[in-house]
């Protein structure tokens, strides 16, 4: 299974002990160059040791007229159009982003997506952590990740927690 993902769900991700979860899910996480000099130029050490992991790859999307044009026309950052690009010439059976304009450009362009809450929920039914509210209280203190008060009651319904 082919997992591209932008810069922001590796960082939220590492920052509340959870990165773990894309290796347990998906055994391998491919990025855009871009996005792994984004995180080596964290300030934070745990995030700028993300592309040195063993099962993180490092790619650079060819289709630099797509990358270009996303980021002129609909406004994307260089880590979102340069990750829907490769996850289109990959054929990517997943992105893995979740600022809502790249999900939109991403879902217009065909492309299966998933965020970091989609990620918990997996986790979840697949055992590999027993409750995803935690998680998700821990993204929203130690990563300061913005979830609406539905959202928050969605994800805790679709993973059968009261």
């Amino acid at each position: 299974m082919i997992i591209v993902s932008d810069t922001s769900p590796l960082c939220n991700l590492a920052l509340v002990d959870h990165l773990w979860l894309l290796k347990s899910i998906y055994q391998t996480v491919i990025i855009p160059t871009i996005v792994a000099d984004e995180l080596k130029a964290a300030t934070n050490p745990v995030i700028t040791a993300i592309p040195d992991l063993n099962w993180i790859q490092t790619h650079v999307p060819t289709n630099t007229t797509l990358t270009t044009q996303l980021q002129r026309d609909k406004g994307l950052d260089a880590g979102e159009a340069n990750a829907i690009a490769l996850a289109l010439e990959l054929q990517a059976d997943d992105l893995l982003i979740d600022e809502r304009l790249g999900r939109r450009e991403a879902a217009h362009l065909g492309l299966s997506i998933i965020g970091i809450l989609g990620i918990l929920i997996t986790a979840k039914q697949r055992n590999l952590i027993p409750k995803v509210q935690p998680v998700m209280d821990a993204l929203i203190h130690q990563a300061s990740f913005r979830i609406s008060p539905q959202l928050y009651q969605q994800v805790l319904t679709l993973a059968h927690e009261p």
